[in-house]
């Protein structure tokens, strides 16, 4: 006999002033180079769709995207590191494909690091296509990275 083990499922809920610190600190163990609380702040004010990933009553991530002329762009997906690979960052992007859906979007855009092989293989898996690159896009160690620019026709 063998025991089934579920993972407890996160829920995905709009972003609020509260959360902010909270998605700072996720940002700061995700990434080298973190969003800072200021932009945080205004997407939050210009009405981006910014959402928060819970887990048990923690916020473990967030989603932000803008939505304009038919098209969503991502702007940021963030898992914090404790909880990468469970198949959250998927359940935040599909999400947030939903939400561009519903408003009327028909393409997904984003960018990603070269060197962020887990973003892009989750990207891709998902049906996003390369359609070009920006150069020096990203603050790097030493100096600038690439972005691989990738869309996905809703």
């Amino acid at each position: 006999m063998s025991a089934v083990v579920s993972l407890p499922q996160p829920s995905i809920r709009p972003m609020r002033e509260a959360d902010m610190s909270i998605a700072l600190a996720n940002e700061k163990a995700a990434y080298e180079f973190p969003w800072t609380l200021g932009i945080f702040r205004d997407c939050l004010r210009v009405g981006y769709q910014c959402h928060a990933l819970e887990l048990a009553g923690s916020v473990i991530g967030h989603g932000i995207m803008s939505i304009a002329a038919q098209e969503c762009h991502l702007l940021n997906i963030c898992v914090h590191p404790d909880y990468q690979r469970r198949g959250y960052g998927r359940a935040l992007v599909l999400h947030l494909l939903d939400i561009a859906r519903r408003k009327r979007a028909v393409m997904a855009l984003l960018e990603v690091r070269v060197s962020n092989d887990a973003a892009y293989r989750l990207y891709t898996s998902l049906g996003f296509d390369e359609v070009g690159m920006r150069k020096n896009y990203y603050p790097a160690k030493r100096g600038r990275e690439d972005a691989i620019i990738l869309a996905f026709d809703l």
